[in-house]
């Protein structure tokens, strides 16, 4: 089976992301030393881009590394990124955008003083979306047992970067059990997220997602959701500390993410939740598809 195209640009030189273009010394590479965003398209326009870039920003502070370009020449080299793909593929999908950039490369050793200058990779594919039958029927959670979230007084879950490690070991073991993603509670035993979404609940009618406090990413589309989304659908929606034994007291889970926007959930281990047409998450789904629709018809300058 073919792996589809995917377009790389790496610090302004564009080529095939299945061609080598960092050096064995890049400190993302050795040492995780790195941050990224992703963007998707609505209708071809690249969606909450200064919210997106805002966090990014946000992230190269924490981590005290210096972006390569800033957002307006950055959203340019994107959009010729974009460009390539769709010339070489011929395709005009929705488009997949992920932005990292690392602190460079150097001598070897942990000293962030060794790198040289920042750089960055862009790549851009074709956008993989959630099947109309995972909408329907939602997706399975199971709970990590083995690790927990790190903890914001450690590696700060609110910052965006290349270190995965402890949402792919946590995903690991929540797909051994058959799940499709995995829910991962704090060191306090506070429900934090899943390993690439941010998570959600509903009773009665209101919906509830764990603060960021609890050691979560602020998830774009969370933060839509909380400001905007749920109001136009006359949702009320509010951070709350949760904890596993509230689970069985909520009609309703979904996740929030830039790709997957609103997904419904069907079951967190034993757990299981209401899913279909009639739900709030299904009127958050489409009061977000609203939003975005809106968002695309009204910055034709962010077209890609």
């Amino acid at each position: 089976m073919t792996a589809p195209f995917v377009q790389a640009n790496t610090n302004g030189r564009l080529h095939s992301a299945h061609e080598p273009s960092i050096a064995p010394l890049n400190r993302g590479f050795l040492y995780g030393d790195a941050i990224y965003e992703v963007w998707r398209t609505y209708h071809g326009v690249i969606f909450a881009w200064d919210e997106h870039w805002a966090r990014l920003e946000r992230s190269a502070r924490a981590l005290h590394l210096t972006l390569p370009l800033a957002a307006a020449p950055m959203l340019t080299v994107i959009k010729q990124t974009a460009a390539a793909w769709r010339e070489a593929t011929g395709d005009d999908s929705e488009i997949y955008i992920r932005l990292q950039v690392t602190r460079g490369g150097g001598a070897i050793g942990l000293d962030p003083a060794l790198a040289d200058q920042s750089d960055f990779v862009i790549l851009v594919q074709k956008l993989s979306l959630p099947t109309a039958e995972m909408i329907r029927t939602g997706l399975k959670l199971s709970r990590a047992t083995t690790l927990h979230r790190n903890s914001p007084a450690t590696l700060d879950p609110a910052w965006k970067t290349g270190n995965y490690l402890n949402n792919i070991l946590t995903l690991r073991e929540a797909k051994a059990r058959g799940a499709d993603e995995v829910l991962m509670t704090n060191l306090a035993g506070e429900l934090t997220e899943a390993a690439v979404c941010n998570v959600a609940f509903a009773r009665g009618g209101e919906v509830f997602t764990p603060p960021l406090t609890a050691g979560i990413l602020g998830g774009i589309t969370r933060q839509l959701l909380l400001e905007k989304i749920a109001a136009a659908a006359g949702v009320v929606a509010r951070e709350a500390t949760l904890r596993l034994a509230d689970l069985t007291a909520m009609d309703e889970c979904f996740l929030t993410s830039t790709t997957r926007d609103v997904q419904p959930v069907r079951a967190i281990d034993d757990v299981a939740f209401r899913v279909g047409g009639d739900t709030v998450a299904m009127r958050l789904k489409a009061a977000f598809a609203d939003y975005a629709d809106e968002y695309a018809r009204t910055r034709p300058e962010l077209a890609a």
